[in-house]
């Protein structure tokens, strides 16, 4: 009797574990998540003039999740310069563009998967700083206001606590009288591409 009240206690204690452990580590994303960059590009497209370059991405975001479909981000990026062709001023040779800072507050609507694999759509606005490089008659250190927009998809480990990011944005330039040259005077356009791991806080 006492062996099989033990069994009994045993079996409920193991089940009911399992099913609290379930319960308690899901994937999906947390109420904070923080997002870090290690890799990714941005390229601006050529237009009157101020030519076309590309810069190595890295940075990170802290998104605020007010539940599993609606978070409002903040989001840092710095653009790298690389060596690269570069016409510009009726000269075409290999230099580095700019270094860039890049920074926005977005609005991230999720998919309601129920599952690991969570694809997103977001926006918002910001600015883009862009640092002197006289080489590009860039003589002083200027900032642009910037829009965005795009989406992506996130992956979320089984145990909840950490994931995978791969997202793309369309990045809506506004000129200014009084800019650089080399970046134009007239609205341009950009794509950014990152991949990027997730780190869940507060569930």
């Amino acid at each position: 009797m006492k062996r099989s009240l033990a069994l009994v206690i045993v079996t409920v204690a193991i089940v009911g574990a399992h099913r609290v452990s379930a319960q308690e580590v899901t994937p999906g994303p947390g109420t904070l998540e923080v997002t870090v960059t290690p890799g990714g590009a941005t390229l601006f497209t050529s237009k009157n003039g101020a030519p076309d370059f590309g810069t190595y991405s890295l940075g990170g975001a802290l998104t605020y999740n007010i539940n599993r479909f609606v978070g409002v981000e903040g989001e840092v990026a710095g653009g790298v310069g690389i060596p690269q062709d570069l016409s510009f001023n009726g000269v075409s040779r290999e230099q580095k563009p700019p270094t860039t800072l890049n920074y926005s507050a977005n609005l991230v609507l999720s998919a309601s998967t129920r599952s690991s694999v969570v694809p997103y759509v977001t926006g918002g606005v910001g600015g883009l700083t862009v640092f002197d490089r006289p080489e590009l008659d860039i003589v002083k250190t200027d900032s642009y206001l910037t829009g965005n927009a795009g989406g992506g998809v996130k992956w979320y480990a089984p145990n909840g606590r950490w994931g995978l990011r791969a997202d793309y944005r369309f990045i809506a330039l506004r000129g200014k009288d009084g800019g650089a040259a080399f970046l134009g005077r007239d609205d341009r356009y950009g794509h950014r591409v990152y991949g990027g791991v997730v780190i869940n806080g507060v569930r």
